[in-house]
């Protein structure tokens, strides 16, 4: 094996299909979110100016979670590209599987808070 072989890394098709996996899986599971958040704001949105309000910030707080998990896919992407060998491989893989399970747990959390907030001000009775 000449230097030059040696010295270039490549990801093995394991390993590119486990990420490519691990990826999918919470892609799938961001996208389940933002429906089921974009769905409550639209029946929400149905009830008048208060519930308008609510919904507002059920959009803007999904668009914000879309573009902070983006970014940590791209930062991801990034550091895949500078590991230099495949045991920093799987360890930048793992961080960034568990790290995205963490941020759409709380992500999730967060926006429960944010539509049963909305839904208690739609129900309050119109003083």
């Amino acid at each position: 094996m000449n230097d030059e072989a040696r010295d270039r890394f490549e990801i093995p098709k394991e390993m590119r299909t486990m990420a490519e996996a691990s990826f999918e899986q919470a892609r799938k599971t961001f996208e389940k979110f933002v429906e089921a958040a974009q769905a409550a704001a639209g029946s929400i949105e149905e009830r008048g100016a208060t519930v308008r309000e609510g919904a507002k910030d059920v959009r803007e707080k999904a668009v914000a979670y879309a573009e902070k998990n983006v970014q940590a896919s791209l930062d991801h992407a990034q550091s895949l590209l500078k590991a230099k060998d495949l045991p920093e491989v799987m360890r930048l893989q793992s961080e960034y599987v568990q790290a995205q399970m963490r941020a759409l747990a709380e992500q999730a959390s967060e926006m429960s808070q944010i539509v049963s907030k909305a839904a208690m001000e739609a129900a309050k009775p119109k003083a």
